[in-house]
């Protein structure tokens, strides 16, 4: 029996399929994977170590990838009905995006958050706003996202925080927090603490919901930020990899058994224009971090080897000129991400060069999934350009260029090291500024920018945040203060500013009771300010 034969017969034929035949509009029925008998080793085959080819024997065949749609502005009610909207069209997982000032650990009538609560995101300064953002949703029911870092802890606390007042227990939860505080270091800059507490922050969550919160991805390694810092496709895989890397040794050290945990670490790529490029990106990481689960931290389990991620299309690729045309991109993007094997995937709305996608941008772009998903055929296929000349010889050389870089960062004693020194912050520099001259120059072409120009473009409709929500806000939250009982929360923060100051207690069961004692994310984020200080103050 041959390689293929066995993982069709013994792997392939044990898994659920969504349905009985796989054939094209011609009648030509379409066998479970197109592959040499004996694929070549580096390659192997879906669902097997190295994961070339998908971390899922069937992929889509099976079931198709989440439709996770970002979203977040003004008020927990503004992104609420939002949240249901995208619901009733269809998408499969919710994706939070949260404003500045909740990144950042500044409560909403903070002086640092003055003009601009619910901007970028929503708003939350309290359980009671977690309560308003998920009103009407059940949380057994439905994974979550959010995007958070410095806060993520905090974040996570509130969302048990509702789901248990709604009967729904942590082990019953299910989602991630990004909780990547290195690529904040790196390329974004939305960090309160050094690195050292931060790192101390993220092995706690490890620990936490390996215990509490078993279904939780309690990281999201994030290289879509990276890239759109602009970093290359080789860099993208090197700087998330070696950001993992340090994430990991983080958790050993703090004695967790890789195993623990490893099945819930998460990915989060960026899908950018070179299409071919895009695909062998995925591949490559996939393989790259399966070898250095394998060898470098011996994990045993299949499931700690498996680099599973969320994709998200470009932002940095889409123009505010003629901005119908990121639909195409927009497209083109996405079915990337569905032939490189994406678990999760967002759709990023045509007007997002100009504002928060509108309701009906925000539609067009999951419709946009969809379609992929239903129409296009291509989820029938395992791994469809598997094979391909180029796309196995792009895998390749990305892997090896990643691969040098890691090398680099080794030999600087790791990612913490060579993000003091500087390293990857120059190297990501360097990518963008060839990129923008060349852009400049001409010998990259972006249409309606610095080619096919249009004069006198009509005015585009965009979402506007009502200033007004800002003073709504505060004055909930001061509401929230003359309330609650000021004698318990104080007491829950004296508590978790205490453990703070130790070195052996995790802290995010003491994170979880202050915000049960109604403490403010804030007021959270200033106790461990004031043992931890500020990064860069």
């Amino acid at each position: 029996m041959t390689a293929l034969e066995k993982w069709a017969r013994e792997v392939y034929g044990k898994s659920t399929l969504s349905k009985t035949l796989f054939a094209t509009s011609s009648g030509i029925e379409l066998p479970p994977l197109y592959s040499p008998a004996e694929p070549p080793p580096q390659i192997g085959l879906p669902g097997q170590y190295p994961f070339t080819r998908g971390v899922q024997p069937t992929m889509y065949r099976g079931r198709f990838w989440t439709m996770r749609q970002y979203a977040g502005f003004g008020t927990a009610e503004e992104t609420n009905r939002r949240f249901h909207y995208l619901l009733d069209s269809g998408q499969t997982g919710l994706s939070t995006a949260f404003d500045l000032p909740t990144q950042m650990g500044h409560d909403s009538d903070s002086a640092r958050a003055r003009g601009e609560v619910g901007r970028v995101g929503v708003a939350i300064d309290s359980v009671e706003d977690m309560e308003r953002l998920f009103r009407g949703i059940e949380l057994r029911k439905v994974s979550t996202s959010m995007t958070i870092n410095a806060t993520a802890a905090t974040l996570l606390a509130l969302y048990q925080a509702v789901g248990e007042a709604h009967g729904t227990p942590p082990a019953g939860l299910s989602g991630t927090i990004q909780n990547d505080i290195l690529k904040e270091y790196m390329a974004r800059g939305t960090y309160i603490y050094p690195p050292a507490p931060s790192m101390r922050l993220i092995t706690d969550t490890f620990d936490y919901c390996s215990k509490v919160i078993p279904r939780w991805n309690p990281i999201s390694i994030s290289g879509y930020h990276i890239r759109e810092a602009g970093s290359t496709a080789a860099q993208e895989i090197a700087f998330t990899l070696g950001d993992g890397i340090a994430y990991v040794e983080a958790a050993v050290k703090r004695g967790l058994d890789v195993d623990s945990f490893g099945g819930r670490l998460s990915f989060f790529f960026n899908v950018h224009n070179n299409f071919i490029e895009e695909v062998a990106k995925f591949r490559a990481a996939r393989r790259l971090w399966a070898r250095i689960m394998k060898e470098r931290f011996r994990a045993r389990d299949p499931r700690s080897q498996m680099l599973r991620f969320h994709a998200q299309t470009a932002g940095s690729t889409l123009t505010a000129q003629q901005p119908d045309n990121n639909v195409v991109r927009v497209a083109l993007q996405a079915l990337a991400a569905v032939l490189g094997g994406c678990q999760s995937l967002h759709t990023n709305g045509r007007d997002e060069a100009l504002s928060l996608p509108t309701e009906a941008s925000a539609r067009i772009a999951l419709r946009t999934q969809q379609i992929i998903a239903h129409e296009s055929g291509v989820c029938d296929f395992i791994d469809p350009l598997g094979g391909s000349y180029s796309v196995e010889a792009l895998t390749d050389e990305l892997e090896a260029k990643a691969q040098t870089y890691l090398q680099k960062i080794d030999e600087m004693g790791g990612m913490v090291e060579a993000l003091a020194r500087g390293y990857p912050q120059r190297e990501i520099e360097d990518a963008a500024f060839v990129a923008q001259r060349e852009i400049e120059e001409k010998k990259q072409v972006v249409v309606g920018v610095n080619e096919l120009v249009v004069q006198g473009e009509a005015p585009f409709e965009m979402l506007r945040v009502d200033p007004a929500l800002e003073e709504q806000q505060i004055q909930r939250l001061r509401a929230l203060r003359a309330s609650r009982d000021n004698g318990a929360a104080t007491a829950a923060l004296s508590a978790l500013k205490h453990a703070a100051e130790g070195t052996s207690e995790n802290l995010v069961p003491r994170i979880v009771a202050a915000v049960k004692a109604r403490a403010t994310l804030g007021e959270i984020a200033n106790a461990m300010r004031e043992v931890f200080g500020e990064y860069g103050r």
